[in-house]
Parts: C-alpha cells; structure tokens; sequence
C-alpha cells in the first residue's frame, strides 16, 4: 500500500497565477493614465491645459428647443455652473439635429399606431481660436434615447420632451469628455 500523492493538481496553476500577476503589477506601474479634469497640476498627473481651456470656451446661440438645451448643458458642464466666460479664448459652434425612429407598432382598427419610439440627438461643434481664427477642434457625437408614445397627445409630447432632455444631458457629456480630450493635445502655448 503506498500513500496518494500529497500534491494538488492545481499546484501548476498556482504558480502560472503568481507569474500573471507579477507581470501585471510590473506594466501597471509603467502605466501613463493621468485624470484630464484636475485642477491641482503636474505634479498629481493632470494633464495641464485640459481644465483652463474648457473654461475658456464660450458657446454661440442655436435656434431649436433641444438644441438650446444641449447647449445650456455644455456651458454648465464645462465652467461648473458659472456662465459663460467674459474673456473667452475659444468659440464652439454648435448644432444638434433630432431623428426619430418609432420602434414598437400596434395595430388599432386596421391601423398601426407606434407606441415606442428612438431619438437619437447628434450635437457637432466647430472649436475656433478668437485670437487666429483657426479651427482648435471639431467633431459630432451621436446618443439614442427611448421613450413611450401613448394614445394621449399631451402624454405624448412631454414624453418626447423629457427624452430630448435626457439625451442633451448626456450628449452634453459626451461632447464635453471629446472637447477635453482634444485641448489636452493641444501644444502649451
């Protein structure tokens, strides 16, 4: 009679887990991620630039409801709640369009009524220098937002009102996080 095998079958892998894991914590510290909305400097990893040049950013005026709203986001957003500055050193351009799509039909006396529907809200900027006129930056963003379409007129307005509200709230995020990202590329001047 002999006796089992003290050895776990596991024992290999334990050790390919222990070389994993060194492995990992050597490329973490080689890890060059920096927060890009930091006021404190350098010195904590912040890219410098990134803050000062979104409260630099004065937004123009655009003509629709949901656009207005996309754009009272974005100046919240990117001054922390203090307005558009005095002394801007950028001019954004701003557009937002609207399409929507009924996604969930219904059929009601040889009639089919949709009874859910998509928006999707793009928002496109042009970033201008005041001072040379150049474009700094652009792009477009697009977010979906679902909503119901009740029978009722009224219930179906303000539901779309409300999807077209949530839908700036979180373009405006979105456009903010991509401005950021590029004046952070931007050579210092």
């Amino acid at each position: 009679m002999s006796l089992p095998d003290r050895r776990s079958p596991s024992a290999p892998f334990r050790r390919a887990g222990v070389v994993v894991l060194f492995a990992a914590l050597a490329l973490a510290s080689a890890c060059t991620v920096r927060p890009l909305y930091s006021d404190a400097g350098i010195e904590t990893g912040a890219v410098p630039g990134a803050t000062a040049g979104l409260k630099q950013i004065s937004i123009d005026a655009v003509d629709t409801r949901y656009g207005q709203e996309l754009r009272n986001q974005l100046i919240f957003l990117l001054n922390g709640g203090a307005g558009q500055p005095a002394q801007a050193k950028y001019k954004m351009t701003l557009a937002a369009t609207v399409l929507v799509l009924d996604e969930a039909l219904v059929g009601v006396d040889n009639d089919n009524r949709p009874t859910a529907a998509t928006l999707h809200m793009t928002g496109s900027y042009v970033l201008t220098e005041l001072s040379t006129g150049k474009i700094v930056a652009k792009g477009s963003r697009t977010i979906p937002a679902s909503y119901d379409q009740p029978n009722q007129e009224f219930a179906n307005l303000r539901a779309r009102r409300d999807a077209e509200n949530r839908a700036a709230r979180e373009l405006a995020e979105l456009l903010r996080l991509d401005i950021g990202q590029k004046l952070a590329k931007l050579p210092a001047a």
